[in-house]
């Protein structure tokens, strides 16, 4: 038996960063999702109320990579009081073509937070306009930060305002991103405050109840909305994304579950018969992206397994450049 590496999440965090290498794996994720026999069964999720907890698991085969992964994703929410992180998790890399174990990525929920923010980068790449330079960021946790990040490097951002519902941590996260002087960032009290005359706006929450209205769609906005990655989860409001001049899906079978689709579809301001597009059908050429510089579009982020096997495949093999990890025989 070929042995197994282990990698942990030093490991890892030292071989793979949010650089563009990522963005363009995820992106071709996304293309490959459009255009080639991907196989990615419906996402695996595990309530635990007792304990304000939740396991997703998320898996993808993706024609062309060596191997594919599974990802045990846990959340469990009251776990800072215990003085522990609410989230975490780890990666199974298998071989796409005999199904052994090839590595244990104990990333502790590094390679998400990597592949999601990555996966907004493409969505602002392909949706936003090109001479984007203001943000709003709804949310002011890690993943926040990260979507600043790589945002950045698709478009030349000059100004992020940031709302959240914790002041202190609101406030924190705009020092953080002012260090550098490059960025004019504010703190905003509400979201009205945060979305005014911006041309991209990053929702990153929890939230149950919308916190985009129908009069913060302003000719010209993207809107990147990745915090409904579970059915109670609602970002968006259905009557705001009525009036959307596009609406784009990572995956339409996962946005009408689970995503903010989801959620129009229910309250009956979306048909069930109409027709949108997923982001890979749009890298691949096969949909249209934004057309016009004031459509105002959004771009619905549940999060794929697809992502997981690509941001997977691509820190195995910087680990194994790199002489990374624990190699052992099982």
């Amino acid at each position: 038996m070929p042995a197994i590496t282990l990698l942990s999440e030093a490991d890892l965090r030292s071989c793979i960063t949010l650089d563009r290498d990522a963005i363009d794996a995820i992106e071709q994720a996304f293309a490959l999702l459009a255009t080639a026999k991907v196989a990615m069964p419906p996402i695996l999720r595990l309530d635990v109320p007792e304990h304000n907890g939740e396991v997703d698991v998320k898996t993808a085969y993706l024609p062309g990579l060596e191997r594919f992964a599974i990802k045990v994703s846990p959340g469990f929410f009251d776990n800072p009081k215990l003085g522990l992180p609410s989230l975490n998790g780890m990666m199974m890399l298998l071989s796409a073509r005999t199904g052994l174990l090839d590595a244990l990525l104990l990333d502790n929920g590094y390679l998400t937070a990597v592949r999601t923010a990555a996966a907004g980068a493409v969505a602002a790449r392909w949706l936003s306009r090109q001479d984007s330079r203001s943000v709003a960021l709804i949310g002011s946790g890690e993943q926040a930060r990260l979507q600043l990040q790589a945002l950045r490097l698709v478009r030349p951002i000059e100004q992020a305002k940031v709302w959240g519902r914790d002041a202190q941590r609101v406030a924190a996260l705009c020092d953080d991103l002012g260090r550098d002087g490059q960025l004019q960032v504010q703190a905003c009290d509400s979201v009205d405050q945060a979305m005014q005359a911006v041309d991209i706006a990053i929702t990153c929450t929890p939230s149950r109840e919308p916190l985009i209205q129908p009069h913060h769609l302003q000719p010209g906005l993207h809107i990147t909305a990745m915090g409904s990655d579970a059915e109670h989860k609602n970002e968006i409001a259905p009557t705001a994304l009525a009036l959307l001049d596009r609406y784009v899906a990572d995956r339409l079978s996962q946005t009408r579950v689970l995503g903010e689709l989801h959620h129009a579809l229910r309250a009956g301001a979306v048909s069930q018969q109409a027709a949108h597009s997923e982001l890979g059908q749009i890298i691949a050429g096969l949909h249209p992206g934004r057309v016009q510089a004031e459509e105002v579009t959004l771009c619905d982020l549940t999060g794929t397994g697809a992502q997981d096997t690509a941001i997977a495949n691509l820190a195995f093999e910087r680990a194994i450049a790199a002489h990374k990890g624990l190699a052992f025989n099982s």
